[in-house]
């Protein structure tokens, strides 16, 4: 049995997809790219900016889904730009404890939605 998981503090899908499943205490998180949910407004300019924004979209699924970054078991972040890694890596590192920090996984893509340059998913564990 599956549940769908949507918030209006994060972006409204862009496709058809919803912003999170949750089936058998798993959530299933699409991937957040830098859209402000409350102006629509895409973040850019600024990878660290943009990668907050990411974070925050995230953080608004899991609390809809009643969990917490603790709850992450997994993260795959996209790039357009690997260069951007330590930036991008110093943000994300913020939302976790890193003793209890989820696996990961980082690759650098040729273009991702909108053409922003940060795009994560994550899968969570209640």
């Amino acid at each position: 049995m599956k549940k769908i998981i949507n918030t209006k503090n994060a972006p409204a899908p862009i496709g058809p997809y919803n912003q999170a499943i949750l089936s058998n205490g798993t959530l299933y998180i699409s991937g957040q790219i830098p859209i402000n949910p409350t102006t629509g407004e895409l973040i850019s300019g600024d990878i660290k900016k943009e990668t907050e924004q990411s974070m925050e979209n995230l953080k608004a699924i899991l609390t809809e889904a009643k969990m917490t970054f603790e709850h992450v078991v997994k993260s795959s972040i996209f790039l357009s730009d690997m260069n951007q890694f330590a930036q991008v890596n110093e943000v994300y590192g913020s939302y976790f404890n890193s003793e209890t920090a989820p696996a990961r996984e980082t690759v650098e893509v040729a273009n991702l939605p909108k053409f922003v340059n940060v795009e994560i998913a994550m899968i969570a564990v209640k």
